[in-house]
């Protein structure tokens, strides 16, 4: 937070930010996520998705499964559902099935943080940290315990 109260304080890096982040993202926002994808993920993007089977793993170990399913249903009526935010709607296609990706990945990894070693984390939020750098501020100091 700076001087004059705006912006966030350096506890508030959890999901509420992120969320707050991704409807508030400007349409060049999300295509530097689509860039942080194809960057990232490429033709292959198979590092990505054994991150997320760990990161699903390890939420179904401490029963926090349920919950992601809310979170990621709330994130897909933020970016594809009916009420969608503008600048999602403006980025359809690729771009924004893309952008899309790198969201849901990272979302994964900051709800997930508490239960995920830090490399998971980097994996999954590296995408949209070229749009959202905070997230890679945001990464588990220690590694979570054995999945």
């Amino acid at each position: 937070m700076d001087a004059d109260g705006y912006g966030y304080r350096p506890d508030e890096r959890g999901i509420a930010r992120l969320l707050q982040d991704f409807r508030t993202l400007s349409p060049a926002g999300i295509e530097r996520a689509a860039q942080g994808w194809n960057h990232h993920a490429g033709s292959d993007p198979s590092a990505i998705r054994a991150a997320e089977q760990t990161a699903l793993r390890a939420l179904e170990k401490g029963q926090k499964a349920p919950d992601w399913e809310d979170l990621r249903r709330s994130l897909f009526q933020l970016t594809e559902g009916r009420q969608a935010m503008v600048a999602w709607k403006a980025e359809h296609g690729e771009i924004g099935h893309h952008a899309e990706s790198a969201a849901d990945a990272a979302a994964l990894a900051v709800f997930g943080a508490a239960l995920i070693d830090r490399d998971t984390y980097l994996t999954l939020v590296e995408p949209m940290a070229d749009a959202l750098p905070w997230l890679l501020t945001n990464a588990p100091a220690t590694a979570a315990p054995s999945q």
